[in-house]
Order: C-alpha cells, then structure tokens, then sequence
C-alpha cells in the first residue's frame, strides 16, 4: 500500500451500543498499529472529543475483547457536539493531538455527527455502521444485528414454550423504532402467526382474521412478533384490543427491551467487525472520507455517509410472504 494519507486517527463509540462494536474497535487499533499510524480512543463518543478524553491505543489496549458485548470505550449521545460551539472544542482538542481523521462507529446520528465535522473543519471521517436495527443503507449487515437477532430468536422460542403448555397468545414486542428486520426475521425462524411492522400498514382487522384462521387449524396457541416502532398500536393495545375480539383467549405481553443490545457478538458479527474495522483504517489510508465502510455481497464497500444516512435497506417482501404462508 501506498504511504498513508493519514498518521494519527482516533476512534469512538457513539449513540446506542450494540454487540460487536468491541471486536470493531479492535480491528481499527491493531490495524492502524500494522501500518504505523498512531491511534487514540474516545471516551464516550463526541462527548470525549469536547472533553479532551484521549487514550493513547495499541495492540495489547484491546486485548480479550472480541468477544465481549458492548463498548470498552463507553457511548454516549452529545447534545453539546450538536452545537458550533461544540464541535469547535472538538476540532481544537484534535488538532492540539494532531488527529488527522476519525473513525466514528455507531448509526445514523453518530454518521450525521460526523458529516457535519467533516463539512465544518475539513477533518477526515470514516463511518462503521454498529446498529441492532440493520437501518443503515450502504451494508447488507450492521454490526450487532446478527447478535440482537438470535438473542431475540431465542427468547420468542423460549416464550413459546410457555405459550404451548398453557395454550396462551404471546404478544412479543422486540426492538425496531424505525425498521422491522429484527421482528421480521425473528418471527419468521420462530414461527409466528402475525408480525407486525413499520414499514407496512398493518390492520387490525387482518390480524384477527389470522387468528381466526388459525383457530380453524386448530392452533391452540400463538405468537405475534411486534416491532417496536408498529403505528397500528402499541403491542399492550394490540393486546386489549385482541381480548376484546376474542375474550376467551389467555394473552400475554412480553417486551424483550434492552437485553437485545447486550451480550457476546456472534460469529458473523464479530467477522462483521473485523472486516469494517479494518476496511475503516485502510479507506482513511487511501485518502477516503466522509464515507461509510460496509460490507455488500462479501465485499468492503465505501458509500457516501449522506447516502447512508437518507436511503434505508428495503424490508424484503418475499420474507413477509413466506412467513404468512408458514405460519398457517
């Protein structure tokens, strides 16, 4: 590789956590230690960089984290970097290090964070897509979306048991303010009868037919997968409504919350995080910026930061077909 347009970079955590972000950061210190380029953490994302909260990062910084949940430089959503006089701090604390570009992972609001710095003071970024909710365009995956999936795959099939041995009607509410991937995944491999999402106009009354159809099977128990950000109803109204339908039936709200975000990253993630850490150093080494790392078909890809941020991946509409056709 050429010589380095960059020497010294730092890198952050920033807005929610989510599993493989560790394993991400991992890969940008030990790869910018490969190539000789300084590098230094941030504590708690921007607020870090208003703070002056620099940690001098190598090799052994980051040791026995690939597998942990979470984030070992600690995140935090900065209403200070939001204003000039913020970001100024910022920028005079980096140039008083000598930090030539930032490696900022997170999702939209830290990207949108970052474009603004870019544009304002000239610094280079370079954005890592570490979100749950899988919202981020420019990546077939977002680091952590493989982990929160299964955590959630794996509860709906543990409330399933329940649900069976006593005939009950689960309404399972998991995360997705904006984006219904976890929900539609999640219910499709653990076979639920209804999944609800933002991104389709759900109704009510099609829920209750598929209850009714369901019954003429003779199913003597459901689940519903509801995606936090559904606009039908939230999933404790979805649940009053259906026992007003259906008065006989022993319904039960289980909102799987925050547990979703924790835990060991699985394989793919932790992969995920390794391949974007390091796409994330050498793009910086090539002169790239302002643009996001990710991964489409198997292969490291640069897309604008603007882009990530104002196009979203689409919700696979074959997925709500099959899991229609399935849950019969």
């Amino acid at each position: 590789m050429k010589e380095s347009a960059v020497k010294k970079i730092a890198v952050l955590t920033s807005g929610g956590d989510s599993p493989g972000m560790n394993a991400a950061l991992r890969a940008v210190v030990r790869t910018a230690n490969y190539y000789n380029i300084e590098c230094y953490g941030v504590r708690e994302g921007y607020n870090g960089l208003i703070h002056n909260d620099f940690l001098k990062m190598g090799p052994r910084s980051v040791k026995n984290i690939i597998n942990q949940g979470g984030t070992i430089l600690k995140s935090a959503r900065s209403k200070e970097f939001m204003t000039e006089e913020g970001r100024q701090k910022a920028y005079d604390n980096c140039v008083r290090l000598g930090i030539d570009a930032l490696v900022c992972i997170g999702g939209d609001g830290t990207f949108t964070g970052a474009k603004i710095f870019n544009e304002e003071f000239g610094i280079r970024v370079i954005g890592v897509p570490g979100t749950i909710d899988n919202d981020i365009f420019g990546t077939d995956n977002t680091i952590g979306y493989d982990t929160a999936l299964n955590t959630a795959m794996e509860a709906i099939d543990k409330i399933r048991d329940t649900a069976t041995s006593h005939n009950r009607v689960f309404f399972v509410e998991v995360m997705g303010r904006d984006a219904g991937f976890i929900a539609l995944n999640s219910g499709l491999a653990t076979g639920a009868l209804d999944i609800l999402i933002p991104e389709r106009k759900d109704s009510i009354d099609e829920l209750f037919t598929n209850f009714r159809n369901a019954e003429k099977t003779g199913k003597a128990s459901s689940i519903v997968v509801v995606a936090e950000g559904e606009k039908l109803a939230n999933v404790y109204e979805l649940a009053e409504k259906t026992k007003q339908e259906f008065p006989d039936y022993d319904i039960r709200v289980a909102i799987l919350g925050h547990m979703q975000r924790g835990g060991s990253p699985s394989c793919a993630d932790r992969v995920l995080a390794s391949r974007l850490g390091y796409g994330a150093v050498t793009g910086l080494m090539e002169g790239q910026t302002n643009v996001m790392a990710g991964m489409r078909s198997n292969d490291l890809v640069y897309t604008p930061i603007e882009e990530a941020i104002k196009k979203h991946n689409e919700i696979n509409k074959d997925l709500l077909l099959i899991s229609e056709i399935l849950a019969i």
